[in-house]
């Protein structure tokens, strides 16, 4: 395995007091609105209906501002290590945590939106120093997207996730890993499974919970389960993705109000965490309000809700847009997490990753599964991996 080379170099960013200061002095002067008209008590999913209830935002607030520890989590970054390089003329920024292992694997994990490197770093120790020695260890590797935390913003167009995924091999290329395994959900997904299609040489194989089927499949021959995950996802789409078009066609305009608006940005995000979780009220069943918060703070402390938006209308048209007939040949494990908000069936996957080693249904969890059922997420990324790796042995 090479070495690193010299162009990558350690980063540890601190937020100044200034900034800090600013932060809680917005809190404290924020306009709130009138609450939702369908106040409901809790718990009751419907609660959400327009979106996030006032009172569930005035105790985030009041947390946010008055006992909420930014510096826990740059602690928290460091421990794991942060590095920075050039690549494609741009700033990327990724956490790199070597195992000692000497048979461990490299192993690149791509966020999405609206998360980030704080998806994953209360899985980092267990990935790279597994108890048992019989169970894959690896040399993790998180970037940030282009234009998400301190990845530098793009000045031009064209980051879409075909860019993305060609960056991501010159990055692990120059920490000395020319092969490697890559996981990915959420646009993390989209990019990694654009990484399979197109580097089969480096990607030993993928572990995914987004499996994107090509387009007009039909439905003869589907489970009913898997006709509802087809209805679910189509209803989706139509109902519940103004998001995303909003972001696909004026992130900028969304954009001032993440950029100078920190409730605007955590209602933005928040709203996300809630619906796409797997809960029956409130998204902190599940994901700890602190690293939920860890990751609104990023966005809001690197000014990236306009730069983070624009994934959206790079990748979602023109010449930057996902690939429709891209064709997954590498060994693929793939999981669906039962109130993930896409959810596509084994046959239609298969039309695109033609070797699926390892199917998956979980039980429990949603979109955000590295935060919501961290422990099974590890396991279940593990046996992914070690399917692959066996499957694709060179």
């Amino acid at each position: 395995m090479r070495r690193p080379t010299s162009e990558v170099r350690a980063f540890r960013p601190r937020a100044t007091d200034a900034d800090l200061d600013d932060l809680r002095a917005r809190l404290v002067a924020t306009r709130l609105p009138e609450a939702e008209t369908v106040y409901r008590a809790a718990p009751d999913p419907r609660r959400w209906e327009q979106g996030v209830p006032l009172g569930d935002i005035v105790d985030v607030v009041d947390y946010w501002r008055s006992e909420y520890d930014w510096r826990s989590f740059e602690d928290r970054l460091h421990q794991i290590g942060q590095f920075r390089t050039t690549v494609d003329g741009l700033g990327i920024h990724f956490l790199h945590r070597r195992s000692s292992r000497a048979d461990a694997t490299p192993l690149l994990l791509t966020h999405g939106w609206p998360g980030s490197i704080a998806e994953f770093v209360d899985v980092v120790d267990q990935l790279t120093q597994p108890v048992h020695a019989s169970t894959p260890a690896f040399h993790v590797v998180i970037p940030s997207l282009p234009g998400f935390g301190y990845s530098d913003q793009p000045t031009t167009t064209g980051w879409g996730v075909g860019k993305i995924a060609r960056a991501w091999v010159k990055l692990m290329g120059k920490l000395g890993y020319p092969e490697f395994v890559a996981h990915g959900g959420d646009w993390g997904g989209v990019v990694t499974t654009v990484l399979a299609g197109l580097f089969p040489k480096q990607v030993l194989g993928i572990h995914t919970t987004l499996a994107q089927a090509p387009p007009g499949l039909a439905a003869e021959g589907l489970s009913a389960g898997e006709r509802a995950w087809v209805e679910e996802t189509r209803a989706f789409w139509q109902t519940r993705a103004a998001y995303a078009k909003q972001q696909s066609t004026r992130p900028q305009t969304i954009g001032y109000s993440l950029v100078d608006s920190p409730v605007g940005l955590l209602a933005w995000i928040l709203d996300k965490f809630a619906e796409w979780t797997d809960t029956d009220d409130s998204p902190f069943e599940t994901v700890s309000l602190d690293r939920l918060l860890d990751n609104v703070t990023l966005y809001w402390l690197t000014r990236t809700g306009a730069s983070s938006a624009r994934i959206y209308y790079e990748s979602h048209g023109g010449v930057n847009a996902f690939d429709t007939e891209l064709r997954v040949d590498v060994p693929a494990a793939i999981s669906v997490y039962p109130r993930d908000i896409e959810k596509c069936p084994r046959a239609w996957a298969q039309e695109r990753y033609r070797q699926i080693v390892r199917w998956g249904t979980p039980e429990r969890g949603g979109h955000f599964p590295s935060l919501e059922v961290p422990d099974y997420f590890v396991e279940d990324l593990q046996q992914g991996v070690a399917a692959v790796l066996a499957a694709g042995k060179r």
